[in-house]
């Protein structure tokens, strides 16, 4: 369910911070900006779903899951198709997230 619900908080930040910047970077409306802020909003709330006692953790955990979702949006919504160099990365990314999500602590 971690999973998920950071897969979900990644979409809503990096399409609130697109929204921002196709306002400034690709000369959209300002009205960009409103859903842009509701989509910030709604990662933030996600974020605070995640169980764990610590948020400095859970942002840890989630910066591997942004970068996998963030070359995604490159690939499908820019139409960019990410190289190897990319994917290694964040293959790389993920297998430390999932070490901070899941390793043993007590």
């Amino acid at each position: 369910m971690t999973y998920i619900i950071h897969a979900f908080a990644a979409v809503f930040e990096i399409a609130g911070c697109f929204a921002f910047w196709a306002w400034l970077k690709l000369e959209k409306s300002i009205l960009w900006l409103a859903p842009g802020m509701v989509s910030l909003v709604l990662f933030a709330w996600l974020l605070t779903l995640v169980p764990s006692e610590v948020a400095g953790r859970t942002f840890a955990a989630y910066g591997g899951i942004y970068i996998l979702a963030s070359l995604l949006w490159l690939w499908l919504v820019e139409a960019r198709v990410p190289d190897r160099y990319d994917i290694g990365g964040a293959l790389i990314c993920l297998a430390g997230a999932s070490l901070i999500l899941f390793a043993p602590r007590g």
